[in-house]
């Protein structure tokens, strides 16, 4: 059972500034009600302007969590854009490797570059959630379905299986004081979806969001990023991909197909889908290019046999589910079902 989370800010610092506190008092509140002690990051609430400019001490705050016995759980505020510029800090002498340790790490979106960190330590992970995309939400309640599977990660350390939600809904456009108890509308969910191959398949899952990913290879958003992230090797060779699953979800910032396309293209070139056992699709946020999406894995990806498995309420979407990385998985698109086997961790 978690006993002690630490929330920290890795990429955006929001969660420091004041036309969000709102929102982070009804955070730490639930965060409290299920039996949480809750710490932050020495800058976890410096705000935005000082996050971005010291990325040295978001990695120390990450290095502090690892190494800090009372801490059970490491809660990402949010996500962001940058956290590939921590990439010096945590790797040229070695630091994260001496502090990684068997503790749980939750986080999504930008916080995909910080999975890859931490899988290339060695550290199993948890992907799909955030302090202040999940449990700051405003209505009265977090959204049953993200509330369900964030409670199992802190009641048992671990999620045995995902399931389809039964709803969605339209992400808010308004987070302003006056939205605090207004409830979303839920809207009925089709099950997961298989686009192609096999309903059955297995291996231990790795991923994350394809926007994030498309930077480790392309600068059109930093242009140093594609080379520290090749300097340090975040993207795992070919080998390490042999028999995994490839996660992926897509942003907020609403991918064109067109640029989808050129992310399955920078993947497609590293020979991934030649070695993995499949590919689970998040559900897009809002439903946004949901069918472009399909189509475009099928003409990139050009093998009809690798499995694709859709609509999964992963990522940017709501609601969220979480999936480990770095546990067996069974896949099984008949039964609806994605189940993790613990023992052979």
């Amino acid at each position: 059972m978690i006993k002690t989370a630490e929330i920290v800010s890795l990429s955006s610092g929001i969660i420091g500034e004041e036309f969000v506190q709102h929102e982070i008092k009804i955070g730490m509140k639930r965060l409290e009600e299920l039996g949480l002690n809750v710490k932050l990051g020495k800058h976890a609430m410096s705000g935005l302007k000082y996050v971005s400019e010291h990325p040295e001490d978001r990695a120390q705050d990450l290095i502090d969590a690892l190494r800090d016995p009372e801490v059970d759980m490491i809660l990402c505020a949010i996500g962001g854009d940058d956290t590939y510029r921590l990439l010096p800090y945590l790797f040229e002498n070695d630091e994260l490797k001496k502090a990684a340790c068997d503790k749980v790490f939750l986080g999504f979106s930008d916080t995909t570059t910080n999975h890859f960190m931490l899988h290339k330590v060695g550290m199993k992970t948890f992907y799909g959630q955030a302090f202040f995309s999940d449990v700051c939400e405003l209505g009265k309640n977090m959204l049953p379905y993200t509330e369900e599977y964030f409670k199992k990660l802190i009641e048992t350390g671990r999620i045995d299986a995902v399931r389809p939600s039964k709803v969605w809904y339209l992400n808010r456009e308004d987070y302003g004081v006056d939205q605090v108890g207004t409830e979303l509308e839920p809207m009925a969910n089709g099950g997961f979806e298989l686009l192609q191959g096999k309903a059955v398949f297995s291996g231990k899952i790795l991923g994350g969001c394809i926007d994030t990913i498309y930077d480790f290879f392309n600068g059109g958003r930093y242009a140093d990023s594609p080379e520290l992230c090749a300097k340090y090797q975040l993207f795992p060779p070919l080998d390490d991909w042999r028999g995994r699953i490839l996660l992926l979800e897509s942003s907020e910032e609403l991918m064109p197909p067109e640029k989808y396309a050129d992310a399955l293209r920078e993947l497609k070139a590293t020979g991934i889908f030649s070695v993995i056992n499949g590919v689970l699709i998040g559900k897009p946020m809002n439903g946004v290019y949901a069918q472009e999406y399909k189509q475009v894995l099928k003409d990139v990806i050009a093998d009809d046999t690798l499995p694709i498995l859709c609509n999964i309420s992963i990522g940017h979407g709501i609601p969220r589910c979480i999936i480990p990385f770095g546990v067996e998985a069974a896949v099984d698109a008949e039964k609806q079902q994605i189940t993790f086997d613990w023992r052979q961790t």
